[in-house]
């Protein structure tokens, strides 16, 4: 049920210059989710009342993903005064005039902080009837961290930014992760009072505890175990650690699901990923977007697939895979590169270095090796020989090629499209078939072979084939 008592503010404004990208630092992904969409996955469990976003560097971009994972959000543009307490501010204006429930804020760059610590949060922060409570955590080197002060009696005093800390308040390991849910009224009051007098000259959302603290106000505190929660990305390096817990955690989820995950450390699995038990995951696999494995399939080694389904029991190793169906036992790889639109029927084969694109495969057809098979459509029961290249483009559009079903084709064949093979058919070895093969057929292209005697000897004289041509026709 929608928490009437609950506004949510997601600070999304940052610029993130440390990742040095020309992507946002919100929009890099993990699991195959952006940054700030994870954050708003955790916001939308909340079911708050109201959600405000901030943004301001690239807002476009950001904008545009907000809309999608969270329609409900309320877009609120920072203005040129810079820091957190400022956006705190702003977003607080957007919300209506006579709210005067709590008021929850959230980092967009906080991926993997999860929705039950923050309900965690939010029930201490009720049941202590604070005006603000806030998360924390401890780390062995808490450089660059806001420091967590607290009185003699072990309450929370007040926040110090690393830029302001004293020589004894950099020695602290406790630090403020960031994420605060504080009493409506009692941030309204406070908001106005904040300043610049800062050595950021930005205005600090964390002034508002010590401007709490100064009137007697309750500020409540609830520590992190696990750090990583709590871990903002700023950098490549923090995004590829913050990745790594992540995946750590899917696949445990599937493996205590049922999967067997040979080797968690060289498989990579995305969140929108669905798996049936008895699942195989070889080493060096990644399993991308809202790929689907059924029952008994074995993917890999060293297999991706991105938005790819594959049947039960089937078996793909050594395969590259992207918006394609592989039915149930079939074979594909080793060395396959399949193309978006490619779907192999059921115990059909997609061989060792073979290349497919909008191409159907029928049920039980077979394209053992080294092949090209694109813009096609291949009947049940047939089999496509080896070196066989589908002529699917004649410079200026693409063209469809049809080969019916039991057909059985020569090595080293060129399908020149558009051209249809009749069910039965067979065609030649090297031929190069430019017209319909009618059912039950043999397909040929075939030119009187020619031999010139003596060739070599006369053309290539002194040569070590010349001497064996010459011992060989003396003998």
């Amino acid at each position: 049920m929608t928490d009437s008592n609950l506004a949510i503010i997601v600070l999304a404004a940052g610029q993130g210059t440390r990742m040095k990208s020309a992507t946002p630092k919100l929009l890099h992904k993990l699991a195959g989710a952006t940054v700030i969409s994870h954050v708003l996955a955790t916001t939308r469990a909340l079911d708050a009342q109201h959600v405000v976003a901030v943004v301001r560097h690239e807002r476009d971009r950001l904008v545009e993903v907000i809309e999608v994972d969270l329609p409900s959000a309320v877009i609120v543009d920072q203005d040129d005064i810079p820091g957190t307490g400022r956006a705190v501010e702003l977003a607080v204006s957007a919300l209506p005039d006579d709210f005067s429930g709590d008021v929850l804020v959230v980092n967009g760059d906080v991926p993997l902080l999860d929705a039950e610590t923050l309900q965690q949060l939010i029930a201490a922060h009720r049941r202590a009837a604070a005006s603000a409570s806030l998360l924390t955590t401890l780390l062995d080197d808490p450089a660059g961290y806001g420091r967590v002060i607290r009185d003699s009696d072990g309450a929370v005093d007040r926040i110090v930014e690393h830029k302001d800390a004293t020589e004894d308040e950099l020695g602290v390991r406790e630090i403020n992760a960031g994420i605060y849910i504080f009493a409506s009224a009692s941030l309204r009051d406070q908001l106005p009072k904040l300043d610049l007098n800062n050595a950021q000259s930005e205005k600090y959302i964390t002034d508002v505890v010590g401007l709490l603290r100064s009137q007697g106000e309750l500020v409540h505190a609830l520590e992190v175990a696990h750090s990583w929660k709590v871990e903002g990305i700023n950098d490549r390096a923090q995004l590829a650690a913050a990745a790594g817990h992540l995946n750590a955690m899917i696949i445990r989820g599937w493996q205590l699901a049922g999967v067997t995950i040979l080797d968690p450390h060289s498989t990579w699995i995305d969140l929108q990923v669905q798996l049936s038990p008895d699942v195989e995951i070889r080493p060096g696999c990644q399993l991308l977007g809202a790929s689907v494995i059924e029952t008994g399939a074995i993917i890999g080694p060293d297999t991706t697939l991105l938005d790819t389904e594959v049947g039960a029991g089937a078996s793909v190793k050594r395969t590259d895979a992207t918006l394609s169906v592989i039915g149930a036992g079939a074979s594909v790889g080793p060395f396959s590169y399949l193309r978006p639109g490619t779907y192999l029927g059921d115990n059909g084969k997609i061989g060792t270095f073979v290349e497919t694109k909008n191409a159907r495969i029928g049920v039980g057809s077979k394209v053992p090796h080294l092949s090209y098979v694109g813009d096609a459509t291949i009947g049940e029961g047939s089999n496509i020989g080896a070196g066989t290249i589908f002529a699917n483009y004649d410079g200026v559009t693409k063209q469809a090629s049809v080969i019916g079903s039991q057909v059985r084709t020569g090595s080293h064949n060129v399908f020149v499209a558009p051209v249809s093979i009749g069910d039965g058919a067979y065609t030649a070895a090297g031929a190069v078939v430019r017209k319909d093969v009618p059912a039950g057929a043999l397909g040929m292209s075939v030119t009187p072979q020619r031999n010139i005697e003596g060739w070599v000897e006369t053309n290539r004289p002194g040569s070590a084939a010349a001497e064996a041509a010459k011992n060989a026709n003396n003998s």
